[in-house]
C-alpha cells in the first residue's frame, strides 16, 4: 500500500538514521518490483523554439524575438539532427520548446506563418512526422497543450510530457517563481496531465524541487500525480528534478536543494507512487550522486544524448553512458537501454499509436540485439 500524505510529510523530514530506513525501504520496493536493472534512453533533443510566454524565476532557456540568442528550428535544421542521430543509433526525438509563443509575439506568428502553419503544435507535428519517417520516436514537452492540440499529437508520440513542477498556486504569486509565468498555474497543468489521460497518452510529469516550496508541497504534488495515474493509468515516468541556479536569472543566487534533499524526496516519491512506477532522476544534475540515488529508488535515467546538449541546462553535461553503465554496475545494477515508450506500455491497448508501432518494433529489435 502507498504512503499516506501524513507518513509521507514525515518520511521526506527524515535525516540520519531514519533517512537511511527511508532510503532502504524505498530501494527494497523498487527491487521487488522492478529487479537491480535501470534504464535509459537514447535520444536527440530538438529544441524547436526558445520563444516562450512564460518568465520563470530560474529559466535560461526562454527567449523573446529580440534576444540574440532567441531560435526557432527551420525544418532543414530539425532534419540534420535527425541525420545526425539516427548514425549514433538515438531512438527517442525529444521535441520541447516555450509555452505558448504564438500567444505573445506576432514576428512569431509570422514565421509561422511562412513555414505554412497556422500555430506551434502543427508545426511541432510536422517535426514529429519528420521524427517518425527518419525513424524516431517523437516524445514532445511542448507546455501546456490543450485536449485538441494532444488529439493533433497524440497519432505521431510515444508520448507527451508536462512537469507539474508543483501543485501550489502559492508558487504563483507576486514574488514567487511562476508569478509571470501563466502557463505555471498548477490548475492548467493539472487540468493536461487528466486531459492526456482521458485521450489514452503515455505520459511524463514531475515535480521541480527547491524553487521556494515546501516539504508539504512537495508531497502534496506527488499525491496529486499519484490520484491522476490511479483514475487512468497513464503516467509512465515521474521526474524528481532539482532546481538548479543560473547566473542571470532573478534566482542565481537562490540555494540549490543538497544530495540528501534531492535523496529523501526521491525515496518519499518511491514510497509515495509505489513499486510499479518509473521514477527518474536526471544525471546530468546529479553528476556526483547517481549511487546515492540508485540507494534511494529510482530505476531510470531519462533521456541521454550523444549528439545534442541539454539545452534547457546547457552547463549539465550528459554522463558518457559507458561510464554511468559501470556505475551502475559497482551499485549492483544493470543499465539498459529503453525506447521512449516504457516496456510496460508498448503492448498496453490503446496507447502506442498504430503508426508507431512497427518504428518502436524495430528499434526495440535493435535494443535487444546490441544487448545480446
Amino acid at each position: 500500500m502507498s504512503l499516506s500524505a501524513r507518513d509521507a510529510y514525515q518520511a521526506i523530514r527524515s535525516s540520519g538514521s531514519e533517512l537511511e530506513s527511508l532510503l532502504e525501504a524505498a530501494a527494497n520496493l523498487r527491487d521487488q518490483f522492478k529487479g537491480r536493472t535501470v534504464t535509459y534512453s537514447r535520444k536527440i533533443f530538438l529544441p524547436i523554439t526558445n520563444l516562450c510566454r512564460d518568465r520563470c524565476s530560474y529559466c535560461t532557456f526562454r527567449k523573446d524575438p529580440t534576444d540574440p540568442d532567441a531560435w526557432t528550428m527551420s525544418p532543414t535544421e530539425i532534419d540534420d539532427v535527425l541525420l545526425r542521430g539516427a548514425q549514433q543509433g538515438c531512438k527517442e526525438a525529444l521535441m520541447c520548446l516555450g509555452d505558448k509563443p504564438e500567444a505573445a509575439f506576432p514576428q512569431y506568428r509570422k514565421t509561422l506563418t511562412e513555414l505554412g502553419h497556422r500555430t506551434t503544435a502543427e508545426y511541432v507535428a510536422r517535426a514529429c512526422e519528420m521524427a517518425i519517417e527518419r525513424g524516431f520516436l517523437p516524445h514532445t514537452n511542448a507546455g501546456v497543450l490543450s485536449l485538441d492540440e494532444m488529439k493533433l499529437l497524440r497519432p505521431l508520440n510515444a508520448s507527451l510530457g508536462l512537469m507539474l513542477e508543483n501543485v501550489s498556486a502559492r508558487l504563483s504569486e507576486r514574488g514567487m517563481p511562476h508569478f509571470s509565468a501563466p502557463d505555471k498555474l498548477p490548475s492548467l497543468r493539472l487540468r493536461m496531465i487528466r486531459g492526456a489521460g482521458e485521450l489514452s497518452i503515455a505520459f511524463t510529469t514531475g515535480i521541480l524541487i527547491g524553487i521556494g516550496e515546501t516539504l508539504e508541497e512537495r508531497v502534496d504534488s506527488l499525491i496529486a500525480i499519484r490520484q491522476l495515474h490511479e483514475q487512468y493509468g497513464h503516467i509512465q515516468e515521474v521526474i524528481i528534478q532539482n532546481f538548479r541556479a543560473k547566473p542571470g536569472t532573478r534566482m542565481e543566487s537562490f540555494a540549490e536543494p543538497d544530495s540528501f534533499d534531492v535523496a529523501r524526496t526521491v525515496a518519499t516519491a518511491r514510497l509515495v507512487l509505489g513499486g510499479r512506477m518509473n521514477i527518474q532522476v536526471p544525471p546530468n544534475l546529479n553528476a556526483r550522486d547517481h549511487t546515492l540515488l540508485l540507494r534511494a529508488g529510482i530505476n531510470d535515467w531519462g533521456g541521454i544524448s550523444p549528439v545534442t546538449r541539454d539545452y534547457v541546462n546547457p552547463e549539465a553535461a550528459w554522463p558518457h553512458v559507458d561510464k554511468l553503465a559501470e556505475t551502475c554496475r559497482q551499485a549492483g545494477f544493470t543499465l539498459r537501454e529503453r525506447l521512449a515508450t516504457y516496456d510496460e506500455f508498448l503492448d498496453r491497448p490503446g496507447f502506442l499509436p498504430p503508426r508507431l508501432r512497427a518504428v518502436a518494433a524495430a528499434r526495440q529489435n535493435e535494443i535487444v540485439q546490441g544487448a545480446l
